[in-house]
């Protein structure tokens, strides 16, 4: 994540009016307290009403917003195709997300930019995925966002079906297909599950504790040093 991504999101968490710790924050952005402590001093600096300090925790003063975002084209088309693609293949959920953040997109632009929302000329046809398969992809990622183990029965690509109980971190689109990268309590290992061959599954409503290497950080991590930067 690119580091103004991450201040951008430092703010998002506190605009929730509740006092928010540093371990908290690099917990769910994945870095050290270290490097939350630097940010929020950066954003303190430049005049974001962060109040708090090191070891107690962070709230934001009401009444601050962002400043409204301006696009250019090029910034247009990359979020017109994203919404696009999404709505095309992925979740249900996500699918319906995606249409409305057209529509919010459209309504905050000036007109000579309104315009290029729908003149984009780069689109993406309908996949076809059956509702159920939108509905996991859903499932899958709330588990994901909510740390929920989720058990299946898995069909692998020798048509051998085993039991899996798994720690979801996260969902990959290679295209065609979904996959959920997860910690496999049964093979005690990273391992990505194609979301089609998935039956049966079960949100297990237990929450899992983030550990550093069964991350999807960590998971990254090695990939990168099997097969170079993904």
């Amino acid at each position: 994540m690119r580091r103004a991504d991450r201040l951008f999101q430092i703010v998002q968490y506190l605009r929730g009016g509740r006092l928010v710790t540093a371990a908290m924050l690099a917990e769910r952005l994945e870095v050290s307290e270290r490097t939350i402590y630097r940010d929020i001093a950066d954003l303190q600096s430049t005049g974001v009403p962060i109040d708090g300090e090191a070891g107690i925790g962070y709230i934001m003063r009401s009444g601050f917003d962002l400043p409204p975002l301006m696009f250019n084209r090029e910034e247009i088309v990359a979020l017109v195709t994203g919404a696009r693609m999404v709505r095309a293949w992925g979740g249900t959920s996500m699918s319906a997300a995606a249409e409305e953040a057209l529509v919010k997109i459209e309504t905050v632009l000036p007109d000579k930019e309104r315009s290029q929302v729908g003149g984009t000329r780069i689109f993406a046809p309908e996949m076809g995925l059956p509702r159920a398969t939108r509905n996991l992809i859903d499932r899958c990622e709330t588990a994901a966002e909510d740390r929920h183990i989720l058990t299946f029965s898995y069909i692998d690509k020798g048509e051998i079906k085993t039991d899996r109980r798994v720690q979801p971190l996260g969902l990959w689109f290679w295209g065609k297909v979904w996959t959920l990268v997860a910690w496999c309590e049964l093979r005690n290992d990273f391992r990505m599950f194609r979301i089609d061959r998935m039956e049966d599954v079960t949100d297990s409503g237990q929450v899992f504790t983030h550990v550093p290497e069964r991350s999807l950080a960590e998971c990254l991590r090695q990939l990168e040093e099997k097969y170079g930067p993904q």
